[in-house]
């Protein structure tokens, strides 16, 4: 195993850990939503150079507060997955792990997972998923 391989298998459960951590010591009013968290973009419409972005499995960008992933080889829709970048609990930006295939929020520990569902942490509520498209090396996010 490679030095790259080892750290980022590494990397993803000792995150998970330290915010699941950081996210026990919050205390329980904050599992409710912020009213002032920001509302998902909408009306969504941009594209990306797949021959220069996104090139490698569980690379990711953010873009007019949407979050993209690769997550397989293949320039077909399957293979990424777009979702709000701020967490539904307080709006912090949240990030992606490859190595665990979640998007997790460093504020309070909430985990999604690349279907945009909660699977833990403090949220309640699952992150919006925008529509995906890809012609060519071209990929479109819409929502």
């Amino acid at each position: 195993m490679e030095r790259r391989q080892f750290i980022e298998k590494l990397t993803a459960p000792v995150a998970v850990a330290c915010v699941t951590c950081m996210g026990m010591g919050c205390s329980k009013s904050s599992n409710t939503p912020n009213n002032n968290a920001p509302a998902p973009p909408a009306n969504v419409n941009f594209t990306i150079n797949l021959s220069s972005q996104l090139t490698t499995i569980g690379s990711s960008l953010s873009q007019n507060g949407v979050v993209v992933v690769r997550l397989a080889a293949a320039n077909v829709s399957g293979s990424f997955v777009a979702v709000q970048e701020s967490c539904t609990h307080q709006g912090t930006s949240i990030a992606f792990f490859a190595s665990s295939n979640t998007f997790i929020c460093p504020n309070h520990g909430a985990i999604f997972n690349t279907s945009g569902s909660n699977v833990g942490g403090q949220s309640t509520s699952a992150l919006k998923v925008y529509a995906v498209a890809v012609s060519g090396t071209t990929l479109t996010v819409t929502g």
